[in-house]
């Protein structure tokens, strides 16, 4: 027996390989299905089934290109509707992986479909249980993200309690946890860095699991804090129901390097979006005008996810060198399919043909300290759980997640220094703001982190919710 996790971290998603006696199946796979083909080839072992825990709003699965890559059955649980073929199992459901056995608990409350997979080995010993997004490690799937007329975010939090209370805790304690998400993941508020447990230690220490609550208590304290979720999740949860053009096909498209007078044109024809994914620092310093930031040594996709409203919006790249096919790939990973190429040679080129570019102002943390007064403006693009916890006296809460809802209360005029938590999302903000024609910004190198270390007012510490 073999149980692989496949951790992404950019995406804190947990895919899973299971092999016995040469089958294999693969849990809540990415897009790209080249590392789970070679896995199998690796063991040579066949590929049987795909499941699915249930309908991924974080990031476009890759169960459609690798059953038909492989002949492999996709699975899912109770509820399931798609456009393509699938089995849907019932609750209970037995399925055989060698001598492995993998049954289907229907658990319900993080969507309607929701389906834990719990593992059996050959004398029939529960070993391991793969909750998707019923739950986390500190936490559970939250329950807003699958609403309909006539199903509430509390009746889905009613249904969570019941199935983790009748599904899930009567289990052994020693079976071992492989959740889809952890720290970083929006699709809960508080999950655990660590990506294994068992089941028993979760008992203990996860607040949602204990054996004393009622479930009205259950229902209040899953929904308090939740962030509304990111755009892009209910439309890549569409993508997972219905399907997506092929992964070569994305990569094929996207990864074309153009000369600068290309890359230009089809900016012009198409309405590209110019997306720079280098070292912020990088981008603040000099970058083509009109260009947006998102790097990708930060959570890229999920901030492309929350800040690019439509999914088939063209998008030309600006990459580090080789950083190409990685790029188009996390895109892809959240739906984002319709990259047309990326500027070869980079900046470097574009400048060389003569073209124009842009800069931001970024100052440290000891120089902004020497222009603070309490008159100036300051944008704090932290989430307001950060925000409420510590910030400077005299910031106002300016979060990066709800910037193309908020932009209209800011003054074209004003001159507006921002920071975030340690420089990466300020930098994102700034590269926004300019390109809506904000013109005076000034980036605060470091961020917060670096803004405590001086004299400048804060409100005192208080320790947040979530």
């Amino acid at each position: 027996m073999k149980i692989e996790q496949i951790y992404t971290g950019c995406l804190a998603q947990g895919a899973y390989y299971i092999e016995s006696e040469g089958e294999a199946a693969i849990i809540d796979p990415l897009r790209e299905t080249a590392p789970y083909i070679d896995r199998a080839e690796k063991g040579e072992a066949k590929i049987k089934y795909v499941f699915e825990t249930h309908f991924h709003a974080d990031f476009v699965s890759g169960h459609v290109d690798l059953a038909e890559k492989t002949g492999a059955t996709i699975v899912f649980g109770p509820n399931a509707k798609t456009t393509y073929d699938i089995y849907q199992a019932e609750d209970n459901e037995e399925f055989k992986i060698g001598k492995l056995t993998i049954k289907a608990l229907h658990t319900p409350g993080h969507t309607l479909e929701s389906t834990t997979y719990l593992l059996i080995d050959e004398d029939g010993n529960n070993k391991a249980l793969f909750t998707g997004d019923t739950l986390f490690l500190g936490d559970v799937g939250r329950p807003d993200l699958a609403i309909k007329q006539d199903v509430t975010k509390e009746d889905l939090a009613a249904m969570l309690f019941d199935s983790l209370r009748n599904k899930i805790m009567p289990l052994e304690d020693h079976i071992i946890v492989y959740p889809a998400h952890g720290a970083g993941s929006a699709c809960g508020k508080n999950l655990s860095k660590e990506t294994v447990d068992t089941l028993g230690n979760q008992k203990k220490t996860n607040y949602a699991l204990r054996s004393d609550m009622t479930k009205e208590e259950f229902i209040e304290e899953v929904l308090d804090g939740i962030m509304p979720p990111p755009q892009y999740f209910s439309k890549n949860a569409l993508l997972n129901k219905e399907g997506y053009e092929t992964f070569e096909t994305v990569l094929k498209k996207g990864n074309a390097p153009l000369t600068p007078d290309e890359f230009e044109a089809i900016a012009n024809q198409e309405g590209a979006l110019v997306l720079d994914v280098r070292n912020q620092d990088e981008f603040l310093n000099e970058h083509i005008p009109n260009s947006i930031f998102i790097g990708l040594n930060g959570s890229f996709a999920p901030w492309v996810g929350a800040l690019i409203k439509d999914l088939k919006q063209p998008i030309l790249l600006v990459v580090p060198d080789g950083k190409s096919t990685e790029a188009v790939t996390r895109l892809s990973r959240v739906g984002y399919d319709n990259t047309l190429g990326y500027l070869e040679g980079g900046l470097e080129n574009w400048k060389k043909a003569g073209k124009e570019t842009d800069t931001i102002q970024s100052i440290t943390a000891d120089a902004f300290e020497n222009e603070y007064n309490n008159t100036i403006e300051i944008l704090d693009v932290r989430k307001p759980g950060e925000f409420e916890a510590e910030h400077l006296q005299t910031a106002d809460s300016f979060p990066l997640d709800f910037i193309n809802d908020n932009m209209g209360q800011l003054d074209k005029t004003e001159k507006y220094y921002i920071h975030c938590a340690g420089g990466y999302r300020s930098a994102i903000a700034a590269s926004i703001l300019r390109a809506r024609g904000y013109k005076d910004l000034v980036d605060i190198k470091g961020g917060f982190g670096a803004l405590k270390n001086t004299q400048i007012p804060k409100t005192n510490f208080a320790c947040p919710n979530s």
